[in-house]
């Protein structure tokens, strides 16, 4: 059960951090976020550790089996 937890809350930082990274680069636009740098790094941040959470997840099912 606690490696879906790392899978859920992983697939939902890293497409946060993909939309606020997009957002903070200037891609998406239409919003305050559109073109700050702040939220560019956040962004990073948050997609980092997201793609962190899939890795560990993904290994720690290898080891069981």
């Amino acid at each position: 059960m606690k490696r879906w937890a790392f899978i859920i809350v992983g697939a939902l930082l890293t497409l946060i951090g993909l939309v606020w990274t997009g957002q903070g680069a200037g891609i998406i636009t239409g919003s305050v976020m559109s073109g700050e740098k702040q939220w560019f790094l956040i962004g990073l941040v948050c997609l980092v550790i997201g793609i962190g959470l899939l890795v560990a997840a993904v290994r720690s099912r290898r080891k069981v089996s």
